[in-house]
């Protein structure tokens, strides 16, 4: 059986982020949990993650700067990330977009809405977000 994906989920909310991290983790996902977002960039450094699982508002730092954060690491080694927030903002969900978040989730949320969103991120082929996207062409007989 091959190691279970890690999961970096940063999340200020104890409630929210114990469940989070019970659910993934019946899920056979490796959980690390950040309070902050500057301990989530730290932990992103540190434990190279699958995926990342943010909230927006936090204290200390928020989402959006550990979104920003993740720009700075190697296409390659970039974890994809889920953000979960209450904010209803459209301008914040397509910033967050803009900046490579998979899935964007209003809390509240339903738990196998939040599985299905891992399973998505983490089944993706790791395809560079900026290749170019090629037409297929058949070669005629002249060729």
């Amino acid at each position: 059986m091959p190691d279970p994906r890690l999961i970096l989920l940063i999340e200020d909310d104890r409630e929210i982020a114990t469940t989070l991290r019970t659910v993934l983790e019946n899920a056979e996902y490796k959980v690390a949990h950040a309070p902050n977002g500057k301990e989530g960039k730290r932990l992103i450094s540190e434990l190279h993650p699958d995926l990342v699982i943010t909230d927006m508002m936090m204290p200390q730092l928020g989402g959006f700067p550990v979104l920003e954060f993740l720009q700075t690491v190697p296409e390659a080694e970039r974890p994809k990330v889920i953000m979960i927030t209450a904010n209803e903002g459209g301008r914040h969900k397509a910033y967050a977009e803009m900046l490579g978040v998979e899935t964007y989730l209003r809390k509240p949320f339903a738990m196998d809405l939040m599985l299905d969103a891992v399973e998505k991120a983490l089944s993706k082929p790791e395809e560079p977000a900026d290749a170019p996207k090629r037409a297929v062409r058949k070669k005629t007989a002249d060729e």
